[in-house]
């Protein structure tokens, strides 16, 4: 990055829809890797394990004196948006290193289903800027309390001067499976991801609004607290009385 020093630290495979989970092979090290940006040398490692996984690895070897001060997961083939992102192994990476008190950053780009598992040629310009527009801020300011992730969602055609929105999380699913012959003996392979939004249920501030409607940049606070809102009086008075 032009304005900080980067250490990169990466799964050795895909790893789509692990979610927060501290999976991987318990025998596996951080592998220092040759890797290069621009013909710049860049401090990177691999490791054969979730993305959380690999969060919590470093935070106990490379970073156990020295914490980063802003964790970016991403840039992510795939808009992660609503209810389906506690499945996203980009936005587990950030709650990951949320939960050690480090700012991050969960950033996605739009694109077909078909890149989810298999890379493919992108532009990612738009994408960059707007990474390194909020990473400055997160860089710079420190974010009030209960704001420990923001969950960045560019749409496939952005350029630079696409609009940003702040949204909230839609209590919708975004991504649904599909089997054309349900039977006990379908395999999970079976299944086929798709996109399937109510436009007429949609909240016009959330985040699957702000990237399918409005074609604008989505920008969601997320914490790690995942306590309801509710009012603890009301509810033990109304419901559990």
């Amino acid at each position: 990055m032009k304005f900080a020093n980067l250490t990169v630290a990466a799964p050795s495979r895909q790893q789509t829809a692990t979610g927060r989970g501290l999976t991987g092979n318990k025998e596996a090290r951080l592998e220092l890797i040759d890797y290069q940006i621009d013909g710049v040398d860049i401090t990177a490692y691999q490791c054969d394990c979730s993305p959380a996984q690999i969060i919590r690895h470093c935070m106990l070897t490379i970073c156990a004196t020295s914490k980063p001060d802003l964790l970016i997961s991403g840039i992510n083939y795939g808009e992660n948006l609503g209810i389906n992102v506690t499945s996203s192994g980009t936005v587990g990476a950030a709650l990951e290193a949320a939960s050690f008190g480090i700012p991050a950053i969960a950033i996605s780009k739009q694109t077909e289903i078909e890149s989810h598992h298999k890379y493919t040629k992108q532009d990612w310009n738009a994408t960059e800027h707007f990474l390194e527009y909020f990473s400055k801020i997160l860089l710079e300011r420190k974010m009030p309390p209960d704001v420990d992730i923001l969950k960045i969602d560019v749409p496939q055609d952005a350029t630079a001067s696409t609009p940003w929105k702040m949204t909230n999380l839609s209590n919708l699913i975004y991504y649904s499976k599909v089997l054309e012959k349900s039977s006990e003996q379908s395999r999970i392979c079976d299944a086929k991801t798709v996109i399937n939004v109510d436009r007429d249920a949609l909240d016009p501030n959330s985040d699957v609004y702000a990237l399918s409607v409005d074609k604008c940049v989505s920008v969601t606070p997320l914490s790690v607290d995942l306590t309801s809102r509710v009012n603890f009086s009301d509810l033990q008075k109304k419901y559990l009385s």
